[in-house]
């Protein structure tokens, strides 16, 4: 039938108005057969245009009406659709939410009639109501059937408002407990004989367990059984577990009408990989001796549900205690972190901007906090141990425990979000959490939520601020709560009672939380701008402290920062504004020793820390230290104040290559810590090596000046060497070096020596004047003849010296020399002088080869430290840098003469050559270049942590973990760092014993 276009014109403006988006198909479909009776009703059009989609809602209507068998059914269908509003509500409300609850009415036409039957007045359906609604299935088809038409209605009251979003959470799962419970009849009707041997409780977790279900979503069990009377324990085992597996089929199995939902098991000890049934005891030794902290957490929402509940009830009684106890497990709070973390990761990255569940600011970051604050505090308070989120969050709140206000958004933020969950989930009963992309699913899921006006703009604007308050609040939940219970401005709001703030701490890795409660207290209290915006910071650095191996260090030294710098404008301001500022300064000052002691002596470095590109961490250049260090140095009075200005810009620069290093290899909260280790290593030997050579280059400047005036009698240069001269000095490391000198023209060689020594003498006194400051020891024991030969010589010297009585070691000891400080050509022309020997043309004759060999075997045993574990020495022990350096020199020394790229002074650099001539293969130039690292890491990683050199791990538990943190190795896993570095050194070592004891 053809409608008029005067109609059609108006038909098609009124369908426009009522939010249809092809009116044309709209049309055709009123004007069909099935609606004669119908189409010019005004309600109807009402009724569909208040959908969420009223396209969608009027093609399943017209689909339902064609599925009608005979006429007299489809005008009972049209009667009660327009007399009956509460029913016509429902009905249009689901078939415009929902195509695949569509699909099943047009299979199920008469499935309809499930809606008429509930009104707004009526009470919540329990689990006993689903229960007989699934009474009359028989097999897993028609269950599947009852369960779509349970589910129908649920969404019924859902679409129209009759519920809210946590009660039609608590109905799923009651619907899938009553489920549950039908699968298992059914599967011990089809083995009464397993049925008889066995008590089999299911227990339900995740948010089954936690009465707050998806519309699709996995259900988590647990499986409990036992023997019934005297029957075999291991036989009643087996059955319980064929029953339980034939409950899980019923439920996951695709029939006909498509599968259920899946029953999944892997929450159970052991996850897959452990038996699915287990008995009471069984559960209750894995608990107490092998479980992660993650495992107390899911057991948060155990819950009995089907099969033999006083069992179930047992299981929970049982486990219960072990829950509560979870938080004094040590790591607890790192665990619960790092398990969050690495959800987050494991998100692929085209996803994570659509993650309603488990993105930043998503579903999960709530429900990960409130379980946290759960276990910290529940042992104590029954009040708190709701396994349903939004329940908790009340009695958190309620409790002191949370902010009422902070409750408040978070409780909103959450419906939120779980209503966008379940009605993406509710259009085609698939599992997902993603928003869609599609500009129609858009809008139908912003209208479903009753975002009317520009339906699309007005969803993302509302789903980025809730967002937005959940990544806020996430993490300044637990830690706002310790702030306000020290500080105490806000009087009549419930508060973390003195007890429940020092349980927080201990959770948070606090070793003396009374200490850190009263630096909270000093910190946060008053009205002062400066406490005001500390209050501000102190959640998010809380955070970042609890993240390190020492939060008491970092929160100690973030109040001695801010006592020196608190009346300073810019402090605050810097930290409250610039976001990597806040937390670089939280990691460089719970990272160890160094880092913070160097900040105290200069605090006003903390604004290196605050240039947001990471400019502000940068090395500078040896060029601009020197002209740095030599300008303080003609300011100064007299030698030992220019050395103590070069002593201060030496101070600061050691800060800024500290936190650096730091910050690269802990990364931030934006830029997760992936730094090549070889590019921070490499980072940090030239950055120390450029700083010490500009220092000794000031402190000559300085000695010349007040001795001579402008110039030397004689002409002075510094050769460095060792790792100085290889530019690769550690934090803690001495500066080798050699004097060279050369008498000016016309000076008499006497007087030009007597002014030599006594430049290298006042040196060394003034870099030895007892200091505050890192020292900076000047070792010039390489020199000819050691310690028994002059401190200085002239060039002749050194050619006469090394013509005649040069030996191997010092031979071997010339590849690190590298001129560094002084007279820049008499550098060179000390360089030019040493080639010839430290790359002889003709290489290395095999007694050589075997002198070196036979000095680095007497070096090790005797100056390894007697006790100390060799495989764990990263200087002298098998595979340390000894290994690795001595083995790259070798190649040096024979072949330096004919590879131009083996002429350097950098150990990396000289194996890479190596490598690219053929000299070494890929494989074990890398093995090399990873121990090397490595060896070097360990010897950066302790200083910065104890404040002094070491060549191994520590043994302090606390100083280990912090080493192994900044290598990269998480709370509880110091033991997996030490074996990890005696495998590569261990790696190292084999190679070695090829290229540097194999053969010649």
């Amino acid at each position: 039938m053809t409608s008029a276009p005067g109609r059609r014109s108006s038909t098609f403006t009124r369908l426009l108005r009522h939010g249809f988006t092809d009116p044309s198909a709209a049309e055709r479909l009123l004007d069909g057969p099935e609606l004669t009776a119908v189409r010019s009703d005004p309600v109807l059009l009402d009724a569909l245009g208040a959908t969420a989609d009223p396209d969608l809602a009027l093609l399943g209507l017209v689909r339902l009406l064609e599925a009608q068998t005979g006429a007299a059914a489809r005008q009972e269908l049209l009667d009660t659709l327009i007399s009956a509003k509460p029913l016509r509500d429902r009905l249009l409300g689901v078939l415009g939410a929902s195509t695949a609850l569509a699909d099943h009415l047009a299979r199920h036409p008469s499935d309809w009639q499930a809606l008429v039957t509930y009104e707004p007045r009526d009470l919540h359906p329990g689990v006993e109501e689903f229960e007989r609604c699934l009474a009359s299935a028989t097999d897993p088809v028609s269950l599947r059937v009852a369960y779509r038409r349970c589910l129908m209605s649920i969404a019924a009251r859902d679409v129209c408002g009759t519920t809210e979003v946590a009660q039609t959470a608590a109905e799923l799962a009651d619907l899938a407990t009553a489920t549950l419970r039908a699968a298992l009849a059914l599967a011990a009707d089809a083995a009464p004989e397993d049925a008889a041997l066995c008590r089999l409780a299911v227990i339900a977790m995740g948010k089954c367990g936690g009465h707050e279900l998806n519309y699709v979503s996995d259900v988590d069990v647990i499986f409990v059984g036992e023997a019934v009377g005297g029957a075999d324990e291991d036989k009643a085992l087996r059955a319980a577990a064929r029953l339980a597996s034939h409950l899980m089929r019923i439920c996951s199995e695709t029939t006909v009408e498509g599968s259920i939902w899946p029953v999944d098991a892997n929450l159970r000890p052991e996850g897959r990989n452990g038996p699915l049934v287990r008995t009471l005891a069984s559960h209750l030794a894995y608990y107490q001796r092998w479980a992660k902290t993650w495992e107390f957490q899911a057991l948060l929402k155990a819950r009995p549900v089907a099969g033999d509940l006083a069992l179930g009830e047992e299981y929970v009684a049982a486990l219960q205690p072990l829950v509560w106890q979870a938080a004094e497990r040590e790591n607890f709070v790192a665990d619960v972190q790092k398990m969050r973390r690495r959800v987050v990761e494991n998100i692929p990255a085209d996803e994570i901007d659509r993650q309603l569940k488990l993105g930043p600011g998503g579903l999960r970051d709530v429900e990960f906090a409130v379980q946290l604050l759960q276990l910290v505090h529940g042992r104590a308070d029954v009040s708190l141990r709701s396994g349903t989120t939004l329940d908790a969050l009340r009695a958190l709140a309620a409790g002191g425990y949370v902010g009422r206000a902070d409750a408040a958004q978070l409780d909103d933020a959450y419906r939120f979000l779980r209503s966008m969950e379940h009605r993406i989930q509710l259009h085609r009963l698939r599992r997902t959490h993603l928003v869609p992309q599609d500009e129609a699913d858009l809008r139908r899921l912003g209208r479903s939520l009753g975002l009317r006006t520009d339906p699309v703009a007005s969803l993302h604007r509302e789903w980025r601020r809730h967002a937005s308050v959940v990544r806020r609040l996430h993490e300044k939940l637990f830690y706002r709560p310790l702030l306000d219970a020290v500080a105490q401005l806000a009087p009549g709001e419930a508060r973390l009672s003195a007890e429940a703030a020092r349980e927080r701490m201990v959770a948070l890795g606090y070793a003396d939380p009374a200490a850190a409660l009263r630096h909270l207290e000093a910190l946060a209290s008053g009205v002062t701008r400066k406490a005001a915006i500390q209050r501000t910071l102190l959640p998010v650095l809380l955070g970042w402290f609890a993240d390190s191996a020492d939060p008491d260090a970092g929160l100690l030294n973030f109040r001695n920062v801010s006592d020196a710098l608190g009346k300073t404008p810019w402090y605050l301001r810097l930290l409250r504004d610039e976001g990597a500022a806040a937390e670089n300064l939280a990691r460089v000052l719970s990272a160890g020793r160094l880092a913070p002691d160097l900040l105290m002596r200069a605090p006003e470095a903390v604004a290196l820390l605050g240039d947001g590109d990471g400019g502000g961490l940068a090395p500078r250049s040896r060029a601009s230290l020197e002209q740095e260090i030599l300008a303080a140095v003609r300011r100064a009075d007299n030698a030992v104040q220019g050395v103590t200005a070069a002593r201060g810009v030496r101070r600061r620069e050691l800060f800024r290559t500290s936190a650096a290093d730091i910050v690269g290899s802990y990364g931030t909260e934006s830029q997760p810590a992936e730094a090549d280790q070889g590019a921070l290593v490499d980072l940090v030997g030239g950055a120390v090596s450029d700083l010490t050579a500009a220092t000794l280059a000031g402190t000559l400047r300085a000695v010349v000046r007040e001795g001579w005036g402008d110039t030397l009698p004689t002409r002075f240069a510094i050769i460095g060497m060792g790792r100085f001269g290889g530019h690769e000095l550690g934090y803690g490391s001495d500066a080798d070096v050699l004097f060279v000198h050369e008498p000016r023209d016309g000076v008499d060689e006497g007087e030009a020596s007597r002014a030599a020594n006594k430049v290298v003498a006042e040196m060394r006194r003034l870099l030895q004047i007892p200091s505050a400051d890192p020292p900076l020891l000047v070792d010039a024991d390489l020199r000819p003849e050691g310690k028994s030969g002059p401190l200085v010589r002239t060039l002749k010297s050194y050619e006469a010296y090394y013509r005649r009585w040069s030996l191997a070691w010092e031979r071997h000891a010339l590849l690190r020399a590298e001129p560094v400080a002084g007279d820049e050509e008499l550098g060179r022309r000390f360089t030019g002088l040493i080639d010839p020997l430290r790359y002889p043309a003709d290489g290395l004759d095999e007694d050589a080869v075997r002198e070196i060999r036979r000095l680095k075997a007497r070096m090790e045993s005797e100056r390894l430290p007697r006790g100390a574990d060799p495989k764990l020495h990263a200087k002298l022990g098998p595979g340390g840098l000894s290994d690795v350096e001595w083995t790259v020199q070798l190649l040096q020394l024979r072949h330096g003469a004919g590879e131009p790229g083996l002429r350097t002074t950098r150990t990396r650099q000289a194996l890479a050559a190596a490598r690219e001539a053929g000299l070494v293969s890929e494989e074990h130039a890398a093995i090399l270049d990873e121990a090397w690292v490595l060896a070097t890491r360990v010897r950066n990683a302790v200083m910065l942590v104890r404040g002094r050199a070491g060549d191994t791990f520590p043994t302090q538990p606390r100083e280990l973990a912090a080493v192994g943190r900044y290598l990269g190795y998480g709370p509880g896993h110091a033991g997996d760092m030490l074996d990890a570095y005696r495998r590569t050194a261990r790696r190292a070592r084999g190679v070695v014993e090829e290229l540097f004891y194999g053969g010649v």
